[in-house]
């Protein structure tokens, strides 16, 4: 019997399917992978493409990454996590408390893997209290707070890792930039949540113990990964030493380090790079640039996220403080405007996939809101 055309769809349909899985959650590579692939038509690949890559930074990254993924395995921050929203009681202040340690928690491990850590904990609170009305408000906040929270540390968010490694920032001049948004963001977070309805919630107890060894080994491999980040320590170390002790203890943490976001920074490598060599392209974005960093960068992230826009923005303008405060509060705004704000809005979806618009709406709403106030805060201290 002749087999049917259909047949044939049918047998492909899984790898079908793992494509399309695969280019939704990956998009952004993808796209950083086409752009670098286009450029490198204008320019051939040569000897000059080995220096756009920052290594540091890339082996900054990886560290963080894979420290904190054995972090997780071990449920060290979900722990922490509940430890702290059993103190509260009513709705307003669970909600408070998840976004803070959000907000906190960016500061610390990076604003994707936080979102990464707290989301699922954020779901556990609401769906086990039947709160889940609040779940899209809580959880457009914690992404809020997760792309602000992370802008006053240099690890947290990764744009801030390749601007502080490339421009060589000094870290008291980093968190000197960054600290007037970072306090008007702390403001507009707290007013927001104070608006939750003061219902009384309970989070039910579940006893998890740490494993001693495990949990100081990790956290001393956390002290050295950001030990590299601040320069005291040669990123080489860590990329000998935390790739070993993973192997050793966790292979899952090294197997789930977002591999996906490194490559997404090796692309994008190249295609500033090139773009930096395009005499058209470099004369356009530097008469931008010199017109109005804040504002430029600001509206890059819009388009193509804010990560790509500092690696991208910065080969045309020395302006790094203005570069570093736009690609920061550019996170907010659109859904693509920050890496981390796709990680929630898969995350939602994910639990309540009847509810795509109503989450749109309410992201929407707040995210262009902070943008708004933000950047006229920022625009207002230069004129002053």
């Amino acid at each position: 019997m002749p087999v049917k055309a259909s047949d044939g769809l049918v047998s492909r349909s899984p790898v079908l399917s793992f494509i399309i899985a695969f280019a939704r959650k990956n998009t952004v590579m993808l796209i950083a992978l086409a752009a670098a692939a286009v450029t490198a038509f204008f320019v051939p690949p040569d000897r000059e493409y080995l220096g756009y890559f920052d290594l540091r930074t890339l082996t900054c990254l990886f560290c963080v990454l894979a420290v904190v993924g054995a972090l997780r395995n071990i449920r060290f921050f979900s722990i922490l996590a509940r430890r702290v929203v059993q103190v509260f009681r009513t709705a307003k202040l669970c909600t408070l408390a998840l976004v803070y340690i959000t907000f906190i928690g960016s500061m610390l491990i990076a604003n994707d893997m936080a979102l990464l850590t707290f989301l699922p904990l954020g779901y556990f609170v609401l769906s086990a209290t039947h709160k889940e009305k609040h779940m899209a408000f809580t959880f457009v906040m914690q992404n809020i707070a997760a792309n602000l929270g992370g802008m006053l540390t240099p690890f947290g968010n990764p744009q801030n890792l390749y601007l502080y490694s490339k421009f060589g920032i000094p870290t008291g001049e980093f968190v000197r930039i960054m600290l007037p948004p970072f306090l008007v963001a702390v403001g507009l977070i707290t007013v927001c949540c104070l608006f939750v309805k003061n219902e009384p919630m309970e989070v039910p107890d579940e006893p998890v113990k740490l494993p001693p060894v495990r949990t100081a080994i990790y956290l001393a491999a956390f002290a050295l990964s950001i030990g590299i980040v601040f320069r005291g320590i040669p990123y080489w170390i860590g990329l000998i030493v935390i790739p070993i002790l993973l192997l050793v203890m966790d292979r899952r943490a090294l197997l789930g380090v977002d591999y996906p976001l490194l490559f997404t920074f090796v692309f994008f490598f190249i295609f500033s790079g090139n773009m930096s060599r395009i005499p058209a392209v470099s004369s356009l974005f530097s008469g931008l640039l010199e017109k109005n960093t804040l504002v430029v960068s600001v509206l890059s992230c819009q388009v193509i996220s804010n990560v790509p826009s500092a690696i991208l923005l910065s080969q045309f303008t020395q302006n790094y403080a203005d570069l570093l405060v736009g690609v920061n509060i550019g996170g907010t705004g659109t859904l693509i405007a920050s890496l981390a704000s796709l990680i929630t809005f898969r995350e939602y979806c994910y639990h309540n996939p009847d509810k795509k618009l109503y989450y749109f709406g309410v992201f929407s709403a707040f995210n262009f809101a902070f943008l708004g106030i933000l950047l006229a805060f920022m625009l207002l201290i230069k004129l002053i």
